[in-house]
């Protein structure tokens, strides 16, 4: 399906609009999950899956749970919630059932995005708050499979207004527009100035703020490759040597080569 793109100015406009044409040249390497994102398929599985969660009733402005325990996994469930027109409500992966029941409940969501080594905690947290479905990047029991999301028939995806339409739900109510967040991408970029051939080797875990998105928003969106690594994951130096900005304390971003 070729993507439906919403209004210039919003988060998917401005971080996929060229991705078709970089092919699939990688845009995420993901070390904790296992996986290569090129710029191409992640935007067209974004696309494809937006367009199912729209296809089977998701409305403008829903707000729907991310609780997954990878960058590439959190990329692909926030980008979806957004291109579908809804609110995305990143939670951190090591809370337990009644902490992730407890934010459902606040931030109101009807629909939760899990992984299947969270689902169970993702399933019970369900049960506690007024999620009535649970999406599963990969089968897991009494989910919804994200793959079926791929295969519905096509429907257009809503054109949104960027300064209006909000595009995370954080812990404590605050909310963030599309324009808010790419205000953070921009505000991100300021010390390092990011170009297509830099590589981000990003270490901050998926969490319940708006850091990691906007950080590999911006990547995506300037052509740029995120690695994506646990702590203890980080990779040797024969593999590293490419890396030109590292990820800091609190928000911070340190070029180094």
């Amino acid at each position: 399906m070729t993507p439906s793109a919403s209004s210039s100015g919003t988060v998917i406009h401005e971080v996929f609009c060229r991705a078709y044409e970089r092919g699939e040249r990688p845009a995420l390497i993901d070390l904790r999950g296992g996986h290569v994102y090129g710029y191409r398929s992640l935007v067209t599985e974004v696309t494809r899956a937006a367009s199912g969660l729209v296809r089977r009733g998701a409305r403008r402005d829903q707000v729907v749970g991310v609780h997954v325990s990878t960058t590439g996994t959190q990329t692909v469930a926030l980008h979806t919630v957004l291109a579908a027109g809804g609110v995305a409500a990143p939670i951190g992966a090591g809370l337990g059932a009644e902490e992730v029941a407890a934010l459902l409940r606040e931030c109101d969501a009807r629909m939760l995005i899990t992984t299947p080594d969270l689902a169970e905690t993702a399933i019970a947290a369900a049960d506690g708050s007024r999620v009535r479905q649970v999406v599963s990047l990969g089968p897991a029991l009494d989910t919804i499979d994200f793959r079926g999301l791929l295969v519905l028939e096509p429907t257009a995806l809503p054109a949104l207004d960027a300064k209006r339409q909000d595009a995370l739900a954080l812990p404590g109510g605050a909310r963030l527009t599309h324009a808010d967040l790419l205000a953070r991408m921009a505000e991100l970029d300021v010390p390092i100035g990011l170009v297509e051939s830099d590589v981000v080797l990003c270490t901050w875990p998926p969490g319940d703020g708006a850091d990691l998105p906007a950080l590999v928003g911006l990547a995506v969106s300037k052509g740029a490759l995120v690695v994506a690594a646990g702590r203890g994951d980080l990779p040797g130096s024969g593999y590293d040597a490419g890396v030109t900005v590292l990820t800091g304390p609190a928000g911070t971003l340190e070029r180094v080569g």
